[in-house]
């Protein structure tokens, strides 16, 4: 075979670079500007925003269709409308695969499917995390006749599933992500929407119109109130792209890079000793008044290093990723200024996610517990929550992640059962739980009770409130925590002042467990 000239060897350089720039043109000079007068970035820009500056490595730049004259020669090339590649961000590895809405809207049926189901297989088999950038209409019927047959949904090289118990998934709604684009960024451990700019649903307006004759705007059906504060779909809220960007570089910089490794861990900055010595008053004595939880966690782990999830959703418990000296940690804690503490089906649900994450990434939890128990009432039961509440029940008792209970006021009934696990996977359940000396706990609260056990004799006597108030202190005193101590139903009880110098030990322990631990779990995000 004859060697090829350097005129045809130009030639081909030549349309390499034509492909080449075709991509970088998206869907053209006109569609560019329309999405930048909607107040969108482009796709490439927001690569750019997202990814550290000139680590981007794009992929498949020359998927998409061109266009040949009559004897097969190149005129023109159309881009595929998905933007993958591997880049880094904060220096560490992340494989981005990211929508172009300049491009037929970003339809999910007007892409080539096989180029970024390869992103999620990259992702999968070089075991580093995943990061969707999702703007993308949805399927259109159109595709049938470009093709002129269709296929049975689903896609059968996409590992949609074991991505999330291999590495880290994060999804990010910048528009409005029907069918498909929902699925991205709810099958994730990290998803983050903007605020009145983007939109999660099955179906959209349209076919919501003409499903079940409902007129909906875009917002009403799938916004951030709706996902963020009522179903839980979504977990944070961003308020500008840049924003989204930020949430996600924070997020996995507490993850480790797949389940075959531990948490990095990072500079320690401890609070400052007037914030510690602070949470020796940190809950009031008269158990009527509410604090603010927030202020004790900040109190007790490190400087700036609290990442909250989902802090609109199920508000009476408080997830967050945090650092202690530096290591991650997964922290829980009761909010007694929304509803009580008490454990709601949405709080329920956000605990039984929380702890999948922690488990499957070896990230030991820490629980700062004020639960005064499960949710009551109809609309409680209407919302199913002890179904709910056992649900959570069980990924407590399934994970095998090390627990550390601090019980810091209220433990009662089911939900303050769920302070940390007791009949663990092999029988490993070590809960190592410290109390305050403000904590009490027992199947139920003692005002509570005393009313139930006590309301003829309250009601005949000459002073109500005062033989009421009499009972009550009785068995504050019988429900001491010292009480329990003795008979050590408690690790220990320590001044709120020296609760880090608990953690502190037990992490030791708990991070050298962890590292013995990785690989894939059994069972991972269900």
């Amino acid at each position: 075979m004859s060697e090829p000239t350097k005129d045809a060897q130009d030639d081909r350089y030549a349309e390499l670079a034509a492909r080449r720039a075709s991509a970088l043109q998206m869907g053209g000079d006109e569609a560019v500007l329309k999405n930048r007068e909607r107040g969108r970035l482009n796709v490439r820009e927001r690569i750019e925003r997202l990814a550290d500056p000139g680590s981007f490595r794009e992929m498949g730049a020359l998927a998409g269709k061109g266009r040949y004259d009559k004897e097969g020669r190149f005129e023109s090339f159309t881009p595929s409308n998905a933007v993958i590649g591997s880049a880094r961000l904060r220096g560490r590895r992340a494989v981005l695969s990211a929508d172009d809405f300049t491009i037929r809207g970003g339809s999910s049926e007007s892409t080539v499917s096989d180029k970024w189901v390869y992103a999620e297989r990259y992702a999968h088999e070089m075991q580093i995390p995943l990061v969707r950038l999702v703007d993308t209409a949805g399927g259109s019927v159109k595709l049938l006749e470009q093709q002129q047959s269709t296929k049975i949904p689903g896609y059968s090289a996409w590992p949609s599933i074991s991505l999330l118990s291999r590495v880290p998934v994060v999804g990010v709604a910048l528009g409005a992500c029907a069918g498909l684009g929902a699925i991205k960024v709810a099958a994730s451990h990290f998803s983050v929407m903007l605020r009145g700019a983007s939109q999660v649903f099955a179906g959209g307006p349209p076919v919501v119109k003409q499903g079940i004759g409902v007129d909906i705007d875009k917002e009403a059906l799938g916004g951030w109130e709706v996902h963020a504060r009522q179903s839980g779909v979504v977990n944070n809220v961003a308020d500008t792209e840049d924003d989204a960007f930020a949430q996600v570089r924070a997020f996995l910089s507490y993850m480790p890079s797949s389940v075959f490794e531990t948490p990095p861990r990072a500079e320690a900055r401890p609070p400052a000793p007037g914030q510690v010595a602070w949470l020796d008053q940190a809950v009031p004595e008269d158990r009527r008044r509410i604090y603010d939880p927030r202020k004790i966690l900040r109190a007790v782990f490190d400087e700036e290093s609290l990442f909250e999830i989902s802090p609109l959703f199920g508000g009476s418990t408080i997830a967050m990723l945090a650092r202690f000296e530096g290591q991650v940690v997964g922290v829980l804690a009761n909010d007694p200024r929304v509803m009580g503490g008490a454990l709601t089906s949405a709080a329920a649900r956000k605990t039984e996610r929380f702890v999948d994450l922690c488990d499957t990434f070896h990230i030991p939890i820490v629980n700062f517990v004020d639960q005064p128990g499960v949710m009551f009432g109809l609309e409680a039961e209407r919302a199913g929550t002890m179904r709910d509440a056992i649900r959570a029940i069980a990924a407590i008792e399934q994970a095998r992640v090390p627990w550390f209970s601090v019980m810091i006021r209220r433990a009662f009934g089911v939900g303050g059962g769920m302070h940390g696990p007791k009949h663990g996977p092999e029988g490993r359940s070590l809960n190592h739980r410290v109390a305050w000396p403000t904590a009490r706990w027992g199947s139920i609260p003692i005002e509570g009770g005393v009313a139930a056990a006590y309301r003829r004799d309250i009601e005949a006597s000459a002073d109500p409130k005062a033989r009421r108030d009499e009972l009550e202190a009785y068995y504050h005193r019988l429900s001491s925590p010292f009480r329990t101590a003795e008979r050590f139903g408690i690790v220990d009880i320590v001044r709120p002042a020296e609760t880090r110098d608990a953690i502190r030990d037990w992490l030791v322990d708990a991070v050298q467990l962890c590292a013995r631990q990785t690989g894939i779990k059994q069972r991972g995000l269900r």
